[in-house]
């Protein structure tokens, strides 16, 4: 019996010794942090929040003109110990099934965009006019489920 006790002693001090000489890689970050752009955002206000520079958040983005991002734009924050007050997780469902209006939109552009006619989609919103929407307001997209 006192060899199986020695035997099995032996044995968890080589794992112990040989677990403790090659740690586990440790993951470079626990969770990936996204932000999605809304209406009045600027790159460097979303890197002062994030606490990264600039330029950075540009680089990681692919973003060779910082003044040219648009809401709806997710970026990539290239900072694991970064947070945001209230976590945005990439990608959201909710996207799929909404369509915010941008400047410039048309009732038709959007339909056309989205799949269905102008008038499919009005009548899902409740407009009754195809002239009645502006910048901001969110679409609901026919036919979509979450």
């Amino acid at each position: 019996m006192r060899k199986v006790f020695l035997i099995v002693f032996v044995a968890l001090g080589v794992v112990t010794l040989l677990t403790a000489a090659n740690p586990a890689p440790a993951s470079a970050s626990p969770h990936v942090t996204y932000y999605v752009v809304r209406y009045g955002d600027t790159l460097s206000g979303i890197a002062a929040r994030f606490g990264v520079s600039t330029w950075a958040l540009a680089r990681a983005n692919g973003i060779w003109n910082p003044n040219h991002i648009y809401a709806g734009q997710v970026l990539y924050i290239p900072c694991p110990t970064c947070w945001y007050p209230y976590p945005i997780p990439y990608p959201r469902p909710i996207y799929r099934c909404l369509y915010q209006v941008r400047y410039g939109d048309t009732m038709i552009s959007i339909a056309a965009r989205l799949g269905t006619d102008a008038w499919t989609l009005a009548r899902y919103n409740g407009i009754y006019n195809l002239n009645w929407i502006y910048a901001g307001q969110w679409l609901r997209v026919p036919g979509c489920r979450l």
